[in-house]
């Protein structure tokens, strides 16, 4: 049985929904989605508009770092709003977020250097990189982890319409009126985003709980953290993999790691409490959505490339044939959301989604040169497994955790699934680094790469089946660890078939 304390930890149905109204949690939900699409579309819109920036503050040599250091920024932070979301609520913590994000917006577009337009960027990545797990942690305050599903899946649309819009948006305004305006049209967007999570999350329920904010745990987890980073987006393309600074970099990491480790069983309050990162349910769901969103965005980056060099597209083709991949994520979202709120065995979409998955990826694997439109059509069923693993995952953690350790443990699986994604990246990177000698930057250098390719008689399409072996493997792991993750009943209403008893809910991990 469970001690009133416990009980009194664990979200109840009742509680989360006499506070709110549909009406409450529709303008709340608007509220979000409108930040969750100013948060993706800015990771993809000044993709296309690089080449114009260059040219007018006249510095190319340091342009990717207008992307990396979003990037960046934004997965560093992620943990640290959760912990703050915690402490002093999700609304005042989510218009900080907005906050600064705007500001980093106004610096970008007023930027005269490059070096400005850096700083800005990464002062909108520590604004936008809240945004993300605030929004799925205020979700969860709004409504029951059986309903959650449903709206994970809205949240998946919209990044699929900030992906889909962002690079083309992005080079309209470079080309036709000035690259400013793609950081200027986020303030008045940023502001009614704002107004409305100040004027309908005062409504929110609050689970106040007394918590001390970690500040040397937190410390030690970004540095170490922005140093691996920084390795993984330079091992390879800036500096060879073993080349003294990646393995200084790599070794510093690995260092400030070991010591936080060592911190979390000493500190007090840790920033990532013991009890959370212990919960076998946060381990297998931070796994499985980590190792599916890497699987995901290595094809995403790469794909380009193959499509250009095996089947001679044009970029513009190239990029019309991703998306599939990308698309497809929402339908399986919405069945996962479906099963969710149906289903007493709801990992059975997860499951299924994760096999298809890895069935598509492994066809790609026996045949890398397929024709175009077999490679389209697994790409359509990766996308659409891998969109059933993502609310599955998410629900299952923010279930099986206190209700005042949500936002901490929404925001740790965040950091960590944006960490499995880089490291994704530059796994499939190096595997291309050895087939052909370099990793071209996306959107440059394909046309000599394929002269180079022809000439030394290198088969592309060999090359790219250990990409797809890499995420195949990615893959695997995600579909193990959905097998792993005990499912936990969720709280919610009843459902068609008989409800599960009281006694069955589950209790927080010790």
């Amino acid at each position: 049985m469970l001690s009133r304390e416990q009980k009194g930890a664990l979200p109840q149905p009742s509680e989360l929904h006499q506070a709110l109204s549909k009406a409450d949690v529709r303008n709340i939900f608007f509220g979000l989605m409108l930040g969750m699409f100013l948060s993706a579309v800015n990771q993809t819109i000044v993709a296309t508009a690089l080449p114009t920036i260059g040219r007018d503050l006249g510095n190319v040599e340091s342009l990717s770092w207008v992307i990396i250091s979003y990037l960046l920024a934004s997965t560093l932070v992620s943990p640290l709003y959760g912990k703050l979301s915690d402490i002093y609520g999700r609304r005042s913590t989510m218009l900080v977020a907005l906050g600064l994000f705007i500001a980093g917006s106004v610096v970008s577009a007023a930027a005269p250097n490059i070096g400005i337009l850096i700083a800005g960027r990464t002062l909108q990545g520590i604004g936008g990189g809240g945004i993300v797990p605030l929004t799925q942690t205020t979700i969860a305050d709004m409504v029951t982890p059986r309903e959650r599903g449903r709206y994970q899946a809205y949240i998946g649309s919209s990044w699929i319409v900030a992906g889909t819009t962002g690079p083309v948006l992005g080079g309209i305004l470079a080309e036709h009126l000035h690259w400013s305006l793609i950081f200027w049209i986020n303030v008045p967007l940023g502001l009614a985003a704002a107004l409305l999570a100040s004027r309908a999350m005062k409504r929110l329920p609050r689970h106040d709980r007394r918590h001390q904010l970690d500040i040397i745990g937190a410390a030690m987890m970004i540095v170490a953290a922005t140093l691996f980073l920084i390795a993984l987006t330079s091992g390879g393309t800036r500096y060879p993999w073993t080349s003294p600074t990646i393995l200084g970099l790599v070794g510093m990491s690995l260092m400030l790691t070991t010591a936080f480790a060592w911190w979390l069983k000493r500190a007090s309050e840790p920033f990532l409490p013991l009890d959370v990162m212990r919960n076998p349910v946060m381990l297998a769901g931070t796994a499985a959505t980590s190792c599916t969103m890497g699987a995901v965005l290595g094809l995403t980056v790469y794909m380009p490339l193959y499509f250009q060099v095996t089947h001679k597209l044009s970029a513009t083709e190239a990029g019309f044939a991703l998306i599939p991949i990308v698309v497809m994520t929402t339908p399986g979202s919405m069945l996962s959301g479906r099963c969710m709120m149906y289903l007493r065995r709801y990992k059975v979409s997860a499951v299924a989604g994760a096999i298809i998955a890895i069935m598509s990826a492994s066809a790609l694997v026996l045949w890398p040169a397929m024709p175009l439109s077999g490679v389209v059509a697994a790409l359509t069923f990766i996308g659409f497994g891998a969109g059933t693993i993502y609310p599955t995952s998410t629900v299952s953690i923010q279930n099986a955790v206190a209700r005042h350790q949500v936002g901490t443990a929404t925001g740790a699986m965040n950091f960590f699934r944006a960490l499995a994604s880089t490291l994704a990246v530059a796994i499939m990177g190096a595997i291309l680094l050895s087939g052909l000698g370099a990793v071209p930057e996306r959107g440059t250098g394909v046309e000599l790469l394929v002269a180079a390719a022809s000439q030394a008689g290198i088969d592309m399409a060999a090359v790219f089946r250990w990409v797809f072996v890499a995420s195949d493997i990615f893959l695997g792991l995600a579909l193990i660890a959905i097998l792993l993750m005990e499912e936990r009943p969720l709280h919610g209403p009843a459902r068609v078939t008989s409800p599960a008893p009281a006694q069955a809910s589950p209790a927080p991990a010790e």
